[in-house]
Protein backbone atom coordinates (compact mmCIF):
# COMPACT_ATOMS: atom_id res chain seq x y z
CA UNK A 1 0.00 0.00 0.00
CA UNK A 2 1.37 3.40 -0.98
CA UNK A 3 2.45 5.75 1.83
CA UNK A 4 3.40 8.94 0.02
CA UNK A 5 4.53 11.92 2.10
CA UNK A 6 5.83 15.34 1.07
CA UNK A 7 9.24 16.22 2.52
CA UNK A 8 10.91 19.65 2.53
CA UNK A 9 14.56 20.20 3.52
CA UNK A 10 15.81 23.72 4.19
CA UNK A 11 18.98 25.33 2.97
CA UNK A 12 18.72 27.86 5.75
CA UNK A 13 20.51 31.23 6.00
CA UNK A 14 21.11 32.81 9.41
CA UNK A 15 19.92 36.41 9.70
CA UNK A 16 20.54 39.14 12.25
CA UNK A 17 17.22 40.10 13.87
CA UNK A 18 16.44 43.34 15.65
CA UNK A 19 13.66 41.80 17.73
CA UNK A 20 11.60 38.67 18.33
CA UNK A 21 8.90 39.80 15.88
CA UNK A 22 11.47 39.79 13.06
CA UNK A 23 12.56 36.24 13.91
CA UNK A 24 8.99 34.97 14.27
CA UNK A 25 8.02 36.53 10.94
CA UNK A 26 10.91 34.83 9.15
CA UNK A 27 10.25 31.39 10.63
CA UNK A 28 6.51 31.68 10.03
CA UNK A 29 7.12 32.64 6.40
CA UNK A 30 9.49 29.72 5.87
CA UNK A 31 7.07 27.20 7.35
CA UNK A 32 4.21 28.64 5.33
CA UNK A 33 6.19 28.36 2.10
CA UNK A 34 7.30 24.75 2.67
CA UNK A 35 3.97 23.12 1.77
CA UNK A 36 5.02 19.70 3.02
CA UNK A 37 4.10 17.05 5.57
CA UNK A 38 7.62 16.93 7.07
CA UNK A 39 9.86 20.01 7.31
CA UNK A 40 13.52 19.76 8.32
CA UNK A 41 15.54 22.73 9.61
CA UNK A 42 19.33 22.60 10.16
CA UNK A 43 21.73 22.09 13.00
CA UNK A 44 22.48 25.28 14.95
CA UNK A 45 19.85 27.14 12.97
CA UNK A 46 18.69 28.45 16.34
CA UNK A 47 21.91 30.45 16.65
CA UNK A 48 20.36 33.35 14.76
CA UNK A 49 18.52 34.02 18.03
CA UNK A 50 21.87 35.22 19.40
CA UNK A 51 21.31 38.42 17.41
CA UNK A 52 18.46 39.31 19.77
CA UNK A 53 21.07 39.90 22.47
CA UNK A 54 22.81 42.50 20.34
CA UNK A 55 26.10 42.51 18.48
CA UNK A 56 28.31 42.10 21.57
CA UNK A 57 26.52 38.98 22.81
CA UNK A 58 26.18 37.51 19.32
CA UNK A 59 29.90 38.00 18.75
CA UNK A 60 30.97 36.09 21.87
CA UNK A 61 31.03 32.26 21.83
CA UNK A 62 29.98 31.75 25.44
CA UNK A 63 27.52 34.60 25.65
CA UNK A 64 25.79 33.61 22.41
CA UNK A 65 25.38 30.01 23.61
CA UNK A 66 23.82 31.11 26.88
CA UNK A 67 21.56 33.66 25.23
CA UNK A 68 20.17 31.17 22.70
CA UNK A 69 19.71 28.53 25.41
CA UNK A 70 17.66 31.09 27.35
CA UNK A 71 15.27 31.47 24.40
CA UNK A 72 14.60 27.75 23.99
CA UNK A 73 11.11 27.88 25.53
CA UNK A 74 9.65 30.63 23.31
CA UNK A 75 11.34 29.10 20.24
CA UNK A 76 9.74 25.73 20.93
CA UNK A 77 6.38 27.38 21.56
CA UNK A 78 6.63 29.11 18.16
CA UNK A 79 7.39 25.90 16.29
CA UNK A 80 4.69 23.99 18.15
CA UNK A 81 2.15 26.63 17.09
CA UNK A 82 3.36 26.54 13.46
CA UNK A 83 3.18 22.74 13.27
CA UNK A 84 -0.41 22.90 14.56
CA UNK A 85 -1.40 25.76 12.25
CA UNK A 86 -0.03 24.06 9.13
CA UNK A 87 -0.91 20.49 10.19
CA UNK A 88 2.63 19.27 9.58
CA UNK A 89 5.64 17.78 11.33
CA UNK A 90 8.67 20.04 11.86
CA UNK A 91 12.19 19.25 13.01
CA UNK A 92 13.01 22.67 14.43
CA UNK A 93 16.51 24.17 14.12
CA UNK A 94 18.84 22.63 16.65
CA UNK A 95 20.57 24.79 19.22
CA UNK A 96 22.17 24.85 22.65
CA UNK A 97 20.35 23.71 25.76
CA UNK A 98 21.67 24.06 29.31
CA UNK A 99 20.10 21.23 31.31
CA UNK A 100 20.95 22.46 34.79
CA UNK A 101 21.87 25.86 36.26
CA UNK A 102 25.24 27.11 35.06
CA UNK A 103 28.09 25.82 37.13
CA UNK A 104 29.62 22.50 38.06
CA UNK A 105 27.45 19.60 36.90
CA UNK A 106 25.46 21.49 34.28
CA UNK A 107 25.24 19.95 30.80
CA UNK A 108 25.33 21.95 27.59
CA UNK A 109 23.70 20.04 24.76
CA UNK A 110 22.97 20.49 21.07
CA UNK A 111 19.25 19.61 20.79
CA UNK A 112 16.85 19.20 17.87
CA UNK A 113 13.14 19.00 18.71
CA UNK A 114 10.41 17.38 16.62
CA UNK A 115 6.90 18.82 16.57
CA UNK A 116 3.68 17.45 15.10
CA UNK A 117 0.19 18.86 14.65
CA UNK A 118 -0.65 17.83 18.22
CA UNK A 119 2.43 19.47 19.74
CA UNK A 120 5.93 18.54 20.85
CA UNK A 121 6.80 14.89 20.12
CA UNK A 122 10.29 14.75 21.59
CA UNK A 123 13.92 15.74 21.15
CA UNK A 124 17.26 14.31 20.08
CA UNK A 125 20.57 15.53 21.46
CA UNK A 126 23.69 15.27 19.34
CA UNK A 127 25.53 12.12 20.35
CA UNK A 128 29.10 12.67 19.17
CA UNK A 129 30.66 16.10 19.27
CA UNK A 130 33.09 17.64 16.80
CA UNK A 131 36.44 19.06 17.90
CA UNK A 132 35.04 22.60 17.82
CA UNK A 133 32.16 21.62 20.10
CA UNK A 134 34.44 19.71 22.49
CA UNK A 135 37.47 21.97 22.61
CA UNK A 136 36.25 25.50 21.91
CA UNK A 137 32.55 25.65 22.70
CA UNK A 138 32.45 23.01 25.47
CA UNK A 139 29.18 21.46 24.31
CA UNK A 140 28.50 18.03 25.84
CA UNK A 141 27.41 14.82 24.13
CA UNK A 142 23.86 13.62 24.59
CA UNK A 143 22.91 10.29 26.12
CA UNK A 144 21.31 7.88 23.70
CA UNK A 145 18.96 7.88 20.73
CA UNK A 146 15.24 8.42 20.22
CA UNK A 147 12.94 6.78 17.69
CA UNK A 148 10.00 9.07 16.92
CA UNK A 149 6.81 7.16 16.11
CA UNK A 150 4.66 9.60 14.15
CA UNK A 151 1.59 9.56 11.93
CA UNK A 152 3.95 9.91 8.96
CA UNK A 153 6.19 7.00 9.88
CA UNK A 154 9.08 6.12 12.16
CA UNK A 155 11.75 8.81 12.23
CA UNK A 156 15.28 9.01 13.63
CA UNK A 157 17.55 12.04 13.92
CA UNK A 158 21.34 11.93 13.52
CA UNK A 159 22.68 15.46 13.89
CA UNK A 160 25.46 16.41 11.46
CA UNK A 161 28.64 14.61 12.68
CA UNK A 162 26.47 11.78 14.04
CA UNK A 163 25.63 10.80 10.46
CA UNK A 164 29.28 9.85 9.94
CA UNK A 165 29.03 7.03 12.54
CA UNK A 166 27.05 4.12 11.06
CA UNK A 167 26.16 2.30 14.29
CA UNK A 168 23.95 5.20 15.41
CA UNK A 169 21.82 5.12 12.28
CA UNK A 170 21.87 1.32 12.29
CA UNK A 171 20.38 1.20 15.80
CA UNK A 172 17.57 3.53 14.71
CA UNK A 173 16.94 1.55 11.51
CA UNK A 174 16.82 -1.76 13.37
CA UNK A 175 14.30 -0.18 15.77
CA UNK A 176 12.15 0.62 12.74
CA UNK A 177 13.25 4.02 11.45
CA UNK A 178 12.16 4.60 7.84
CA UNK A 179 13.43 8.18 7.65
CA UNK A 180 16.65 9.59 9.09
CA UNK A 181 16.89 13.35 9.47
CA UNK A 182 20.35 14.94 9.25
CA UNK A 183 20.31 18.60 10.27
CA UNK A 184 23.80 19.94 9.58
CA UNK A 185 26.06 22.96 10.05
CA UNK A 186 29.45 22.89 8.34
CA UNK A 187 31.84 25.76 7.68
CA UNK A 188 33.75 24.33 4.72
CA UNK A 189 33.12 22.25 1.61
CA UNK A 190 35.12 19.41 3.16
CA UNK A 191 32.85 19.31 6.20
CA UNK A 192 29.70 19.40 4.10
CA UNK A 193 31.11 16.66 1.88
CA UNK A 194 31.76 14.40 4.87
CA UNK A 195 28.19 14.77 6.09
CA UNK A 196 26.76 14.35 2.60
CA UNK A 197 28.75 11.15 2.03
CA UNK A 198 27.69 9.92 5.47
CA UNK A 199 24.03 10.66 4.77
CA UNK A 200 24.12 8.85 1.43
CA UNK A 201 25.91 5.87 2.96
CA UNK A 202 23.31 5.62 5.72
CA UNK A 203 20.53 5.59 3.08
CA UNK A 204 22.34 2.85 1.17
CA UNK A 205 23.15 0.49 4.03
CA UNK A 206 19.83 0.95 5.87
CA UNK A 207 17.71 1.12 2.69
CA UNK A 208 15.80 4.14 3.94
CA UNK A 209 15.19 7.84 3.26
CA UNK A 210 17.75 10.35 4.59
CA UNK A 211 17.05 14.09 4.66
CA UNK A 212 19.88 16.61 5.01
CA UNK A 213 19.17 20.25 5.92
CA UNK A 214 22.22 22.57 6.20
CA UNK A 215 22.85 26.14 7.25
CA UNK A 216 24.03 28.18 4.25
CA UNK A 217 25.81 31.50 3.71
CA UNK A 218 27.65 33.84 6.05
CA UNK A 219 26.71 35.03 9.52
CA UNK A 220 29.88 36.95 10.35
CA UNK A 221 28.22 38.55 13.37
CA UNK A 222 28.32 35.18 15.24
CA UNK A 223 31.67 33.30 15.39
CA UNK A 224 29.94 30.01 16.23
CA UNK A 225 28.23 29.94 12.82
CA UNK A 226 30.08 32.57 10.78
CA UNK A 227 30.70 30.45 7.66
CA UNK A 228 28.16 27.93 6.37
CA UNK A 229 28.52 25.62 3.39
CA UNK A 230 25.99 23.03 2.24
CA UNK A 231 23.17 21.93 -0.02
CA UNK A 232 19.80 20.59 1.11
CA UNK A 233 19.06 17.09 -0.16
CA UNK A 234 16.86 14.00 0.15
CA UNK A 235 18.52 10.63 -0.44
CA UNK A 236 17.35 7.06 -1.01
CA UNK A 237 19.06 3.67 -1.37
CA UNK A 238 19.71 3.64 -5.17
CA UNK A 239 17.58 0.55 -5.63
CA UNK A 240 14.52 -0.51 -7.61
CA UNK A 241 11.85 2.19 -7.38
CA UNK A 242 14.37 4.86 -6.29
CA UNK A 243 16.53 7.18 -8.40
CA UNK A 244 19.55 5.28 -9.71
CA UNK A 245 21.91 7.89 -8.24
CA UNK A 246 20.33 7.65 -4.78
CA UNK A 247 19.56 11.38 -4.99
CA UNK A 248 15.81 11.99 -4.73
CA UNK A 249 16.20 15.77 -4.65
CA UNK A 250 19.11 18.14 -4.11
CA UNK A 251 19.51 21.91 -4.06
CA UNK A 252 22.41 23.96 -5.33
CA UNK A 253 25.43 24.48 -3.08
CA UNK A 254 24.85 27.34 -0.64
CA UNK A 255 21.39 28.05 -2.09
CA UNK A 256 18.83 29.35 0.41
CA UNK A 257 15.35 27.86 0.22
CA UNK A 258 13.43 24.62 0.37
CA UNK A 259 14.01 21.52 -1.73
CA UNK A 260 11.01 19.20 -1.86
CA UNK A 261 10.10 15.69 -2.89
CA UNK A 262 7.25 13.24 -2.59
CA UNK A 263 8.46 9.95 -1.17
CA UNK A 264 6.58 6.67 -0.90
CA UNK A 265 7.67 5.13 2.40
CA UNK A 266 6.23 1.78 1.30
CA UNK A 267 9.37 1.51 -0.83
CA UNK A 268 11.51 1.29 2.33
CA UNK A 269 9.94 -1.98 3.43
CA UNK A 270 9.90 -3.21 -0.17
CA UNK A 271 13.61 -2.52 -0.64
CA UNK A 272 14.55 -4.12 2.66
CA UNK A 273 12.56 -7.26 1.78
CA UNK A 274 13.22 -7.59 -1.95
CA UNK A 275 15.78 -5.07 -3.18
CA UNK A 276 18.27 -5.64 -5.95
CA UNK A 277 20.73 -6.00 -3.05
CA UNK A 278 19.88 -6.49 0.62
CA UNK A 279 22.41 -4.59 2.77
CA UNK A 280 19.85 -4.08 5.54
CA UNK A 281 19.33 -7.86 5.87
CA UNK A 282 22.98 -8.72 5.33
CA UNK A 283 24.40 -6.32 7.92
CA UNK A 284 25.03 -9.09 10.46
CA UNK A 285 27.26 -10.96 8.02
CA UNK A 286 29.97 -8.34 8.56
CA UNK A 287 30.86 -9.39 12.10
CA UNK A 288 32.15 -12.94 11.48
CA UNK A 289 34.09 -11.71 8.46
CA UNK A 290 35.61 -8.79 10.35
CA UNK A 291 36.64 -10.93 13.32
CA UNK A 292 38.26 -13.54 11.06
CA UNK A 293 41.19 -11.34 10.10
CA UNK A 294 44.54 -12.75 9.04
CA UNK A 295 47.84 -11.16 8.04
CA UNK A 296 49.68 -11.93 4.83
CA UNK A 297 53.31 -10.91 4.53
CA UNK A 298 55.69 -11.27 1.62
CA UNK A 299 57.91 -14.33 1.81
CA UNK A 300 61.51 -13.23 1.88
CA UNK A 301 63.85 -15.42 -0.12
CA UNK A 302 66.56 -17.17 1.79
CA UNK A 303 70.04 -15.65 1.36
Amino acid sequence: MSRVIRIAAAGYPLDFHADWASYAEKVSRWVGEAQADLLVFPEYGAMELASLGGAEIAGDLEASLQHVAGLRAPMEALFAELAARHACHILAPSGPVIEAPLGEGSKRLNRATLFGPEGRIGAQDKAIMTRFEREDWRVDAGAGLTLFETALGKIGVVICYDSEFPLLSRALAEAGAEILLVPSCTDALSGYSRVRVGAMARALENQCVVVQSPTVGQALWCPAVDENVGAAAIYGPADRGWPETGVIAQGDLNAAGWIRAEVDLALVAQSRADGAVLPFQHWAEQAPQATNLTFARPIRPKP
